[in-house]
């Protein structure tokens, strides 16, 4: 096992990584852009309005891009296990 094969390695994970997580942070990130100008035009300042909204988002987010994401997933792990004889030998 090289170095340049960790590299490697480490950054296919992390590119999954970031692939994976980008639609669920996306969506979350513009409901709570959504909410919180709701919130600062309303003066409505509750806590729950915040949180249920992204909640709901990152469920149904997870409902239509999860097989997707579990997909992705089994790939580089079977990537992963079938290239160990190829990195200890």
């Amino acid at each position: 096992m090289t170095s340049q094969y960790v590299l490697t390695f480490g950054r296919e994970a992390l590119m999954l990584l970031l692939m994976i997580s980008m639609p669920v942070l996306g969506v979350v990130m513009v409901v709570g852009m959504a909410v919180s100008i709701f919130q600062a035009v309303t003066q409505v300042q509750e806590a729950t309005l915040a949180f249920v909204p992204k909640l709901i988002a990152a469920v149904v987010v997870f409902a239509i891009a999860g097989p997707w994401m579990l997909a992705s997933l089994v790939d580089f792990i079977r990537r992963t296990i079938e290239s160990i004889p190829q990195a200890l030998g």
